[in-house]
């Protein structure tokens, strides 16, 4: 059966117009006209997946039969390969070595850095403040990635480039992605910006590595862990700049998108403060805490729904039978979590933000590939549980303290994800 076309093609352009203008609102739209909808970008003929069982399919049951797409290519000779961007046995070798770093021993010994992080940036606000909470929380993922990455004194230093180089890596490198490759070649500003950034954090990052081989002790950070492992200094270079480019992004914008929701909803803003001064009595939050703020979770679960990334490609490795779809080998594939969350097959009222929705019935029922904030299968984000554990412990130490109110509308901009732009809030302190 032939697939059918996506409205809005262009001559010559075909959706790539669609794509840049109206973002999300047209992929959220294309389950109107399939389970998997082709999508033609510029010359390029890539598969649209609407179908949660068939996302799954990609991702999971028939995930062996994919690899990364067109989009990870353009990273490559930036980032190295590692798990974001590696396939194969590589990958598989690479994600073998690396769990040891995120097992539920391991974040539990970050979760105090996680919380010392988020009450120190608590700390310096003021009374009736207007924050610009992107950026605080900016900040502070990157601090607890840079920490928990690099514990030594030289580490701090790390920190500090960090800091200041990574969301012109992660922002530049979304724009290279998806511009033809004659862009990055020319003399524009936010290439040179791109360059300078990744010189920078190179020689950080080897400075690091270069200082743990010449003092050889397992200092409990996921650098340790790694070169532990047995990992070559390139291989370690790769993952640990995967971490920061990948490990940030995500729950920054969880983060903030978090602080907003419960800042313009009184009724849940309430329920969490009684939730955190029941179980937290004015203490600070543990790893050991997570489980039983549930309300807290079911925040954070719903902002992970509400704001996902945008979308995935995936390429196929051999012809695929996705559904009445066939792919022939060479495909490229593309999966949005933004479009899935936003489905009302799977997510009544999906526009509403509503932590309540996800009672555990709720979350049993739910299909299959319908919920992938950290994608599925072999390529799950082996962060998942850090990221979440971060973001319920920062949620949980800055709402034991202060109201953030926004003081207008939140604004979205839209590159990778659904970035928050001028987020602006009002800090109050509780009682």
């Amino acid at each position: 059966m032939p697939v059918p076309v996506a409205p809005r093609r262009w001559p010559l352009l075909g959706h790539t117009p669609a794509m840049l203008t109206r973002r999300a609102r047209f992929t959220d739209a294309l389950h109107e006209h399939g389970d998997v909808v082709r999508l033609d970008l510029g010359p390029l003929h890539a598969y649209f997946v609407t179908d949660a069982a068939l996302t799954h399919e990609v991702l999971v049951s028939q995930g062996s039969k994919f690899r990364k797409g067109a989009m990870f290519d353009k990273f490559q000779p930036y980032l190295g390969t590692g798990l974001l961007l590696s396939n194969g046995e590589h990958h598989l070798r690479q994600r073998r070595l690396m769990q040891p770093a995120f097992h539920r021993e391991r974040i539990e010994t970050y979760a105090p850095t996680m919380a010392r992080a988020a009450a120190a940036l608590a700390a310096r606000w003021q009374p009736g403040e207007v924050r610009v909470i992107e950026n605080d929380m900016q900040e502070l993922a990157v601090t607890v990635v840079s920490e928990t990455l690099f514990s030594t004194e030289i580490g701090a230093r790390a920190v500090e480039e960090v800091r200041r180089s990574i969301f012109t890596v992660i922002q530049q490198g979304m724009i290279r992605a998806l511009s033809p490759s004659f862009v990055e070649k020319l003399p524009l500003p936010g290439n040179r910006e791109f360059d300078t950034a990744i010189a920078r954090m190179k020689t950080v990052v080897q400075q690091v590595i270069e200082s743990w081989r010449a003092d050889g002790t397992d200092h409990g950070d996921v650098l340790s862990t790694l070169l532990l492992a047995g990992m070559t200094d390139q291989q370690t270079y790769d993952e640990v700049l995967t971490l920061l480019t990948a490990g940030i992004e995500t729950t920054a914008i969880a983060l903030a998108w978090a602080l907003y929701e419960v800042g313009k909803n009184p009724e849940i803003e309430h329920r969490l403060h009684t939730e955190l001064d029941s179980v937290l009595a004015g203490r600070p939050p543990t790893f050991a805490d997570v489980e039983a703020l549930t309300h807290t979770t079911q925040i954070v679960q719903e902002t992970l729904r509400h704001y996902p990334i945008w979308f995935v490609m995936r390429r196929t490795l051999t012809d695929v039978q996705l559904g009445d779809a066939h792919l022939p080998a060479g495909a490229e594939v593309i999966i949005s979590p933004h479009a899935l969350h936003h489905d009302e097959r799977y997510f009544p009222d999906p526009q509403r933000f509503s932590p309540d929705r996800w009672t555990p019935s709720f979350t049993a029922a739910l299909p299959r590939g319908a919920f992938v904030p950290f994608g599925g299968g072999n390529r799950q984000c082996l962060g998942n549980t850090f990221a979440t554990t971060e973001i319920v412990i920062t949620l949980a130490t800055i709402a034991s303290r202060w109201r953030l109110i926004p003081t207008r509308p939140a604004r979205v901009k839209f590159t990778s994800a659904p970035y928050p732009s001028g987020l602006l809030m009002r800090a109050v302190p509780r009682n």
